[in-house]
């Protein structure tokens, strides 16, 4: 199945440029609604910070409006927010206006069905099918209705909150919030603060344009300056919509999405909770891989995309997965990868334990990893390159069985990633520089 618009994770792009115009959201609202509600029903729209997220939710209303579809409209919420309130408001459909990492220039457009779950393929490319026609608009008595739901903030907090175990509190807990200046600005320090911790909030001051802009799960380096700057316990930083999560210890090391899943793993295993294999990625570092095995848990791997990962975990038992990047998902608390809903876990344990995040990170030693990203204009496939082929081929042979080799298509963005991962950093750096120029000749 072949789609124009859809990639891992919806549709996105530069705003104002084809596929993320108005026009072009006022007609995906109305093949959405003809897709999967053709008869009427509700659709939850929420958004991210951006400044573009007011045209895209008002062109979407029109559209899923004229489509004789009622309309609740959520304003900023983190994505996996609107994937919870779909279910608690009985809708038919949930969507999202985000790019989620992406800075303010570029936005996207997803969806969730009524049970919160990402739509298939199948869906997809119906979906697809209906753009291929005009958007639709009903006769006046069987137009749609719209308005505004002004407790989604609270009713998320409250969801959140109530994950974490009722017998513990975070008092004595000092915690640095990054809410990169997107969807969980307000949910992330109130949900901490009301759980007893003592929040310093760094970059939960959006203007709509400085989303994601030297902050949040994509860049630490303030919140792993201010965390020992203000002797914190720990901190925790989203991205821009909040399905994804890192973390920073006290000594201001990053802690990324394998060291977490390492720790949600392990702890479930002593707590005797822990079903399933737990499921990475192919990026997933492969000291992960090593640390699970050496604690008798099973490790899969799926390809890139928390769609993907999701898929693996339904189709093994599995309970928890996710990726490096923070994009974490715990099946038995969420439908979605919800980046607070996971740091509360990872905190909850740190309470129950007594350990700190250093110390419970330290049964996972990170092989070297250096990921280069080759943007392109252009759709390529790197399997389908002889040259790239040939290099990786040479590369893989360099590192014989000390490593890994992967050249992947971002189905988020615009680039190529090339990843090498061996145990000497000087060889890993030197061989992904030097598949990413065989790349970057390749797309030019």
């Amino acid at each position: 199945m072949n789609k124009k618009y859809f990639g891992t994770d919806g549709i996105r792009g530069k705003v104002g440029t084809d596929p993320m115009t108005a026009d072009f959201a006022m007609r995906l609202a109305s093949a959405a609604a003809q897709a999967m509600v053709p008869e009427g029903g509700t659709v939850l729209i929420g958004k991210d910070t951006r400044l573009s997220g007011y045209m895209f939710e008002s062109a979407l209303e029109a559209g899923f409006v004229a489509a004789g579809v009622d309309v609740l409209l959520l304003g900023p919420l983190p994505t996996p927010g609107i994937a919870r309130l779909t279910q608690e408001f009985n809708a038919d459909l949930g969507v999202v206006i985000s790019a989620s990492h992406n800075h303010y220039e570029d936005n996207g457009i997803k969806f969730f069905d009524g049970n919160g779950s990402k739509l298939s393929d199948e869906i997809e490319c119906q979906i697809e099918e209906h753009l291929k026609g005009p958007a639709i608009t009903r006769e006046s008595g069987a137009l749609g209705k719209a308005k505004r739901i002004d407790t989604a903030r609270l009713r998320y907090q409250e969801f959140a909150a109530s994950t974490f175990p009722e017998n513990l509190s975070l008092e004595g807990m000092k915690v640095v919030f990054d809410g990169a200046n997107g969807a969980g600005y307000k949910v992330g320090p109130r949900t901490l603060a009301n759980l007893g911790a003592e929040v310093i909030p760094i970059a939960c001051s959006p203007n709509g344009r400085n989303i994601n802009d030297g902050c949040g799960s994509t860049d630490s380096k303030l919140l792993q300056l201010t965390v020992p700057a203000v002797r914190a316990d720990v901190g925790v930083a989203l991205d821009g919509d909040g399905d994804r999560v890192v973390m920073v210890d006290g000594q201001g090391h990053l802690i990324d999405g394998d060291q977490i899943l390492y720790i949600l793993a392990t702890a479930r295993q002593r707590d005797g909770r822990l079903s399933g294999p737990v499921v990475g990625t192919v990026m997933s570092n492969l000291g992960l891989e090593q640390a699970l095995s050496r604690a008798d848990i099973e490790f899969r791997r799926a390809n890139v995309g928390d769609r993907n990962v999701l898929e693996t975990l339904k189709q093994t038992g599995g309970v928890i997965g996710g990726e490096t990047s923070g994009h974490m998902i715990v099946l038995d608390q969420a439908t979605t990868g919800d980046g607070l809903v996971c740091a509360l876990q990872v905190l909850a344990i740190m309470k129950q334990t007594g350990r700190s995040l250093a110390d419970l990170a330290a049964g996972m030693p990170k092989f070297p990893q250096t990921t280069v990203n080759v943007r392109t204009d252009k759709r390529l496939d790197p399997e389908k390159s002889a040259v790239i082929q040939e290099a990786v081929t040479q590369a893989e042979s360099e590192l014989a069985d000390t490593g890994r080799v992967l050249v992947r298509a971002s189905g988020t963005e615009p680039v190529i990633r090339v990843m090498v991962e061996g145990k000497d950093h000087d060889q890993v750096a030197a061989l992904a520089k030097r598949l990413a120029a065989v790349v970057e000749d390749a797309v030019s």
